[in-house]
């Protein structure tokens, strides 16, 4: 019989692009792959399995290059890149959009606009729409559409199959129905290979958009109102919250209103009563140009950083509120910084169990933030944002798979509550050998948990 190609863009170490090729968002996890295939079609991704499969080379899968703790790069063995696969088709009439797993954010938000509808999703542009999605997919648009996998109606996924084959399947509510329950927040990478996902998309226009922001001394004041009225006003409504170093000097709110800059302004007059703000905007612009606005280019520029996270069920003790502000007093650096987004609206339709994103009675998203530029700065940093992620853990829970953490000892049930077992059956179903494997990925019923 005769072996499996790789075909597709193939690069390896010799070539003059393999550094660029390599390279994640996170440089503080660098991986040195033996070969990079960019997959063109399902053909490509077909052949990259297979041959990986027959040669019993260790593989990982790659999208966007945002995985946080580096997963979808390994040392020696194959990376399965999709971002070369990034066609978008969508039917304004049907109001749904077919999305090859390659594209990013900013195609994503660009092509959809040019239909008037959108799907809710991330901010930073460069993400890639299959991981965020898989993981569950938070943004702007949270509270009034819900999630990004909320709105999923169908994946395309190569599987493994038996002999050291592959597979192309669907998922949806009627076919495969219980992998496509394990796509919508089971993370990404733990089943198959996603070569393209079906959205429910929404009309949109016009939207309002506003940021306040604060010095340090209104920290404890304007954290507490933001954190009472972000997860309970206008489900049309939106915000985050960013507690920067106390070196830095300040607060900032950002938001997206899903209607007229008059209502909106009425509606963060809470916000502007707190404390003494220095600077408040509120403007009405069409909704593409919110993409720009909500973008961090520091976000999207390779560099060493740390990140891990939790969910808020309930508004935070003043006790939770001053630990926050001992840690960010005492920050590593100013790049510190503890964000949080607010959810419920529309997030909290669906019951924990009924997709296997489990958190939906949590209101706040809450991220612990940092970076630095020398390797020296590494473990000092790591350790604060360890420290802080236990300091807090009385007043949290859980975390967001799409802000994974290595150290996280207890990481399946951190991530998927008490899905966990379930999504181990689904595992079993679909990838009894655990084909698809990397650190904090789901193994089936045959293999141990840690």
């Amino acid at each position: 019989m005769e072996k499996t190609k790789l075909t597709g863009r193939i690069v390896t170490p010799k070539d003059s692009d393999y550094e660029q090729a390599r390279t994640n968002l996170n440089l503080s996890i660098p991986k040195f792959p033996k070969v990079i295939v960019f997959c063109q079609n399902v053909e490509d991704i077909v052949n990259a399995l297979k041959w990986a499969r027959e040669n019993r080379v260790p593989f990982r899968l790659r999208s966007g290059r945002h995985s946080f703790e580096n997963f979808s790069l390994l040392n020696r063995g194959l990376v399965i890149d999709v971002s070369e696969m990034n066609q978008i088709i969508c039917n304004r009439q049907s109001l749904t959009a077919k999305i090859e797993a390659g594209a990013g954010l900013g195609k994503v938000y660009q092509e959809l606009w040019e239909y008037g509808v959108t799907i809710p999703a991330g901010t930073s542009i460069n993400t890639g729409i299959v991981g965020l999605t898989l993981g569950g997919g938070i943004g702007l648009l949270t509270r009034l559409y819900g999630l990004t996998c909320d709105n999923l109606l169908e994946i395309e996924m190569v599987k493994a199959s038996s002999n050291r084959g592959a597979e192309v399947i669907k998922a949806n509510k009627y076919e495969n129905s219980d992998l496509f329950w394990a796509s919508r927040g089971g993370g990404g990478g733990n089943f198959g290979i996603v070569t393209s996902l079906t959205f429910r998309v929404h009309p949109i226009s016009d939207v309002s958009i506003f940021s306040i922001t604060w010095e340090w001394e209104d920290f404890e004041e304007v954290f507490n109102v933001w954190q009472n009225w972000a997860p309970f006003t206008n489900k049309r409504l939106t915000s985050t919250i960013e507690l920067r170093a106390k070196e830095v000097n300040r607060i900032e709110v950002l938001g997206e209103f899903v209607g007229p800059a008059t209502k909106l302004k009425q509606l963060i007059q809470p916000l502007l009563e707190a404390g003494s703000p220095i600077d408040q905007r509120v403007k009405e612009v069409p909704y593409i140009d919110t993409v720009k606005f909500f973008d961090s280019p520091s976000g999207d520029r390779p560099t060493h950083f740390k990140r891990s996270g939790s969910f808020i069920e309930k508004p935070l003790s003043r006790e939770a509120i001053l630990k926050m502000k001992q840690f960010l007093s005492n920050a590593p650096n100013e790049n510190a910084a503890i964000w949080h987004q607010s959810l419920g609206g529309a997030v909290s339709r669906f019951d924990p169990k009924d997709t296997a994103y489990y958190y939906r009675e949590a209101i706040i998203g809450q991220e612990y933030i940092s970076s630095w530029n020398t390797e020296r700065e590494e473990r000092k940093n790591v350790e604060w944002i360890e420290r802080l992620r236990r300091a807090l853990s009385k007043d949290t829970m859980g975390d967001y798979v799409n802000w994974p953490d290595i150290y996280i000892k207890d990481w399946p049930t951190t991530y998927y509550g008490e899905n966990v077992s379930r999504l181990r059956k689904v595992k079993t179903a679909y990838d009894p050998y655990n084909v698809f494997t990397f650190p904090q990925s789901i193994p089936p019923y045959n293999k141990r948990i840690f």
